[in-house]
């Protein structure tokens, strides 16, 4: 699928499937903007899309601070000269009890998972106004991180799982609002992902439970239908088909993507 001539950014995009989508956008086409919290992961990924040929920029930003990322949006439009494609994947999970869940846990796990996706969605929404988008003719996308955990409630993660119900509302409400403006806002929802986050998701119930290492990872990848579990690779196939030319008549959905595990 051609992304050709297009601007993507690309929150959390320095590693797991942040740097996935990333890499596949830019295989497809895109220049590419590389947001986290950390240099480190965006540096190296900048790099690896510069090996594809594809134009790319690294800007450090904590997503839970609007200013920020009203910033970091403005600095890739300067940097790439526009931006079509927002892509709000930069996300944290919490394993525990919903008895035991500390206000200051839940403010963070908020901040990051919602409000960051908040503030992406406006962000993008006002810098396709400024650059005209609509006027060019141009289908703006914005791209959301929910969750198999925004579909259903997961014991043990309880508040990660209302982050990603939220999402999906989010994902809702801003597609019926921008409609009229040709900006589309959709949701992916991955599974069981082989990612850093999932190896500190098994650890920690493994403390909590007293499973052993892998045990939990293991439990949910059988319970997979088509038999594996996911890569990051997998959920950046289906984020390329929404930034495309396919999905131009596609909103307010958040669709499911994880082999077979949770339906709807």
């Amino acid at each position: 699928m051609s992304l050709n001539g297009k601007v993507a950014l690309v929150t959390g995009g320095g590693r797991g499937i942040g740097r996935a989508i990333a890499l596949r956008l830019a295989r497809d086409g895109a220049d590419i903007a590389l947001v986290d919290l950390t240099a480190g992961g965006i540096d190296a990924v900048a790099a690896e899309i510069s090996a594809l040929g594809r134009a790319s920029t690294a800007i450090t930003a904590d997503v839970s601070d609007r200013d920020q990322v009203f910033a970091a949006v403005d600095q890739a439009a300067e940097a790439l000269g526009g931006l079509d494609i927002m892509v709000n994947n930069a996300g944290i999970a919490m394993v525990g009890p919903i008895a035991d869940v500390t206000p200051e846990e839940l403010r963070r796990l908020w901040a990051i998972n919602v409000d960051g996706v908040l503030w992406g969605i406006q962000a993008a929404v006002a810098k396709f106004r400024a650059l005209g988008n609509a006027a060019d003719g141009k289908v703006s996308k914005v791209i959301n991180a929910s969750s198999i955990a925004g579909h259903d409630g997961f014991a043990m993660l309880g508040p990660y799982s209302a982050t990603k119900f939220a999402v999906r509302a989010l994902t809702q409400a801003a597609a019926k609002e921008h409609a009229a403006e040709a900006v589309t806002v959709n949701a992916y929802c991955p599974g069981v992902v082989g990612t850093d986050m999932w190896v500190e998701i098994d650890k920690r119930f493994a403390t909590l439970t007293g499973a052993a290492e892998g045990e939990t990872y293991d439990k949910y990848v059988g319970g997979i239908a088509l038999g594996r579990a996911q890569t990051p690779e997998d959920v950046a196939g289906f984020v390329s088909y929404l930034a495309g030319p396919d999905a131009d008549y596609m909103t307010g959905q958040s669709v499911l993507i994880d082999g077979g595990l949770v339906y709807r």
